[in-house]
């Protein structure tokens, strides 16, 4: 009896623990949101207390870790190169010093996936977001100096940007919360799903982000397409797929930036500056084109490819980064890298695609949708391998996740 009473305190502490890390991740404590109220020691004890803990806890747990780790070699190919990119930094001391942010986004990615099933995964994450929103309401009447926009620019000044730090930030997470209540599973209430779901809705609307109002519309009409359309085991389906993916990646900047690309027309269209910035820095990388320039280096506020993509823009401002996740995770590990994401993420759509077809539970669809998510997000924004971000966290889990149910049908079958 005491060993189940410890057993069931041990899950609560676990489910208690993913639950502030994505909250971590997800930029709550970040620049701009609650690090304004809070003291810096508080956010630095939560840094470490998440980096050590997970360290610990996957230890704890490392016959599951090593069985993972093998399953998924390629992925730690491309983590070992992003550690070690440091070596041939543009500024090594920089890249050096944000290895932390990959070490405990692998960590805590690593535990969520071998502690909890898809099923907890996708409740844990519309806990974290449910709460998230609900904060970014109370902040933004209660708090405004954490939930709204006071400074800046000037059109930004009275936008809401909750607990996440900016407007963006906050319209990009509740599309993710949106899709993760969609794929909520069915013994979850209803009520809970459909509050949680206009919530987020409501959110993105109030953060006045074009691109998340896009995506999330882009993106319910995925996922209903792919809750309503089965696999039936024809390769056709794959194609199709593969056309919905390159059609949203097309259409979420085509609705985005209509009125840039009509006002563009007969000269060039920028997208906001942004074809400026993806010019430059992919003039730069061609001088380095294998490995890059070393995680985070190329948009250090000193560097001079940063300095150089603000001139192109025209304003002197200094981008903190290329607006395109692809773009700068290429800039970060090169084409040797990219080829190594590229080549996971398709193998892990396409067993997500299958899986997703192959049952009714609304659960097996998350993966394949937030892979569909996490290309449009990265179209014109950059939320892959930069800094410390909630994105990558589930892009690892999902990752290991539907490699380890692979494992799992593989070995039953074998059975």
């Amino acid at each position: 009896m005491k060993h189940s009473n410890l057993h069931q305190i041990f899950r609560v502490f676990e489910q208690a623990f993913i639950i502030l890390g994505l909250t971590f991740f997800s930029g709550v404590f970040g620049l701009d949101s609650l690090s304004i109220v809070l003291p810096k020691i508080v956010v630095t004890s939560i840094r470490f207390f998440l980096w050590g803990m997970s360290t610990v806890l996957v230890c704890i747990f490392w016959k599951k870790m090593i069985h993972t780790i093998t399953q998924n070699i390629l992925f730690f190919i491309l983590t070992g190169l992003a550690l070690l990119s440091f070596i041939w930094s543009e500024f090594p001391d920089v890249t050096f010093f944000h290895s932390r942010d990959i070490l405990m986004m692998t960590t805590f990615g690593l535990y969520f996936a071998i502690r909890f099933s898809l099923k907890e995964q996708v409740q844990l994450v519309a806990s974290t977001l449910f709460l998230g929103a609900l904060l970014s309401i109370i902040f933004a009447l209660g708090v405004p100096k954490v939930g709204v926009h006071t400074s800046g620019i000037e059109g930004h000044i009275g936008v809401w940007k909750g607990v996440y730090g900016h407007k963006n930030y906050l319209g990009a997470t509740m599309v993710l919360s949106c899709l993760t209540f969609l794929t909520l599973p069915k013994e979850n209430f209803q009520l809970y799903k459909w509050v949680g779901f206009t919530l987020s809705l409501f959110l993105i609307i109030v953060s006045t982000s074009r691109t998340s109002l896009v995506l999330s519309i882009l993106l319910l009409l995925i996922i209903l397409f792919y809750k309503n359309f089965r696999w039936q085991g024809k390769i056709s389906v794959i194609f199709i797929n593969m056309g919905i993916l390159f059609l949203g990646c097309v259409s979420l900047v085509v609705f985005t930036y209509w009125v840039d690309l009509l006002t563009g027309l007969g000269r060039d269209p920028t997208l906001t500056g942004r074809t400026y910035i993806w010019s430059t820095a992919i003039t730069k990388l061609m001088e380095r084109p294998l490995l890059g320039f070393g995680r985070d280096a190329f948009w250090v506020p000193k560097s001079p490819y940063a300095i150089e993509a603000g001139k192109a823009v025209g304003s002197g401002w200094v981008p903190p980064h290329g607006h395109n996740g692809v773009l700068d995770l290429t800039l970060d590990v090169g084409l040797i890298g990219l080829s190594i994401f590229l080549v996971i993420y398709f193998v892990t759509f396409f067993r997500a695609l299958k899986q997703a077809y192959a049952t009714t539970n609304p659960e097996n669809v998350f993966p394949l949708a937030y892979l569909t998510f996490l290309a449009l997000n990265n179209m014109t924004e950059s939320y892959l391998l930069r800094l410390e971000n909630i994105y990558w966290v589930l892009f690892i889990t999902t990752v290991f996740t539907i490699n380890q149910i692979r494992w799992n049908e593989n070995f039953a079958f074998c059975k």
